[in-house]
């Protein structure tokens, strides 16, 4: 069956780059666990068998109805409010106690059905043999408790028409009763088995959904952290042996040059030649380590990449946003910058996944030994000292402690939420 999100359930009223990455970086993307489709419960899968149930209960109820001795037409009413409740069924009633989470819906299908079956056994008590079938439908429908009362009322009803109909002297209450409470009793622990195969049902189709998301996520985080990891050890590899080392040509070359008598023109126009080949070199050093920079660090600042993702949440979400700068923005390491845009990304997503805010603030704070960042929003929030099954903020923690900076979150149910992350300049 479907998860229920409108509050009820069984307690309500119803159920409710180059080279090589180096060993530790995850690249690989992870295997799915399932087919890209929902999770189908096994209750769902196995509703097939409660069919030839129904079928059997509504063929022995009509059996036995046309095989009593009593007026054909009370008979005839108690086939026709049978098929009706068959009908029913077919028609909507299936589809409901499988995958149907209105209230409405569910509800309306059990009043026309208890409707039909207090019309069969007002016109012949015998009709009760349809609580086989019927029985199941009410546990199905809505709650345990509900429909323990409702259930325990409705086998009551054949007693209660015989007695209407012939009197009490011609019903042996000594036996009648007691075995209605027998019927009752065992009606009240098949509904409380149902109950129990149903809740196990949707709870591991839950637990399912959340594991190929909670693997999505990780290969995901994995994939974004090899090519981020592999792009700054390059551009840190590049910065440190090729600059440096073109850097330190150019340096020579000068020193040089400065140093060859001023006769010898050939000398100096090859140590000219080979201090303009490292500047050129250098540059192109200097390039590629800005290539390598994360793509949204590409074209412009930290503060213009972080703005942009704050209009794109802004016209997804519909809410107000305000962007703050304090300080005087400077160069930063790339590494910095890249876990500043990581941060901001990955806060900015739970926004729009889970806290449903109108209204989100970003603060970008320099100082002359850090820089902080301060997302803040007045969504749904969450209790941040409870077990989360996400590893959003686990890999934004992790890449912060990395450069030597900190994370803080501070949230509370219906409070929003507030994520503040500083690094060293």
């Amino acid at each position: 069956m479907g998860t229920r999100h409108d509050g009820t359930g069984a307690d309500g009223v119803v159920r409710g780059g180059a080279g090589a990455v180096p060993g530790h970086i995850p690249v690989d993307e992870q295997p799915e666990l399932t087919s890209g489709t929902a999770p189908e419960d096994a209750w769902v899968r196995s509703f097939w068998l409660w069919d030839v149930y129904f079928a059997i209960g509504y063929l022995l109820a009509v059996g036995l109805t046309l095989a009593d001795e009593s007026e054909l037409s009370r008979r005839l009413v108690v086939v026709a409010a049978l098929s009706a409740i068959a009908i029913g069924y077919l028609a909507v009633g299936r589809r409901i106690m499988r995958t149907d989470d209105n209230v409405r819906h569910r509800l309306t299908f059990l009043a026309a059905v208890l409707a039909a079956f207090l019309v069969a056994v007002l016109a012949e008590p015998s009709a009760g043999f349809g609580l086989f079938a019927i029985c199941p439908m009410v546990f199905m429908t809505v709650s345990l408790r509900v429909a323990a009362v409702i259930v325990a009322v409705a086998i009551m009803l054949p007693v209660l028409s015989a007695i209407l109909r012939d009197g009490v002297t011609d019903v042996n209450l000594a036996m009648q009763l007691p075995i209605s409470g027998m019927l009752v009793a065992f009606a009240v622990f098949i509904g409380w088995w149902l109950d129990r195969v149903i809740r196990q049902s949707e709870q591991r189709r839950e637990l399912i959904e959340k594991l190929e998301a909670s693997r999505a996520e990780v290969s995901r985080l994995s994939h974004e952290a090899g090519i981020a990891g592999e792009r700054e050890r390059l551009a840190a590899e590049i910065h440190d042996t090729l600059a440096q080392g073109f850097a330190s040509i150019v340096t020579l070359a000068q020193a040089a040059e400065s140093t060859v008598d001023a006769g010898d023109a050939q000398t100096r126009k090859h140590l000219s030649l080979l201090a303009r080949t490292a500047r050129e070199n250098l540059a192109e050093s200097r390039a590629l380590v800005a290539a390598l920079a994360p793509s949204a660090l590409e074209t412009g600042t930290l503060d213009a990449a972080l703005c942009r993702q704050l209009e794109q949440l802004a016209s997804e979400l519909g809410a107000r946003v305000d962007h703050q700068i304090d300080g005087t923005p400077g160069p930063l390491r790339t590494s910095v910058e890249v876990v500043l845009l990581r941060a901001g990304q990955e806060a900015m997503t739970n926004i729009r996944k889970h806290a449903h805010a109108d209204s989100v603030v970003l603060r970008l704070a320099y100082t002359e030994s850090a820089v902080c960042l301060t997302i803040t929003d007045n969504g749904a929030g969450f209790d941040p000292a409870e077990p989360t099954d996400g590893f959003g903020l686990r890999g934004m923690r992790r890449r912060v402690e990395q450069v030597g900076g900190t994370l803080s979150v501070h949230s509370g149910p219906g409070e929003g939420t507030r994520v503040a992350v500083e690094v060293p300049r």
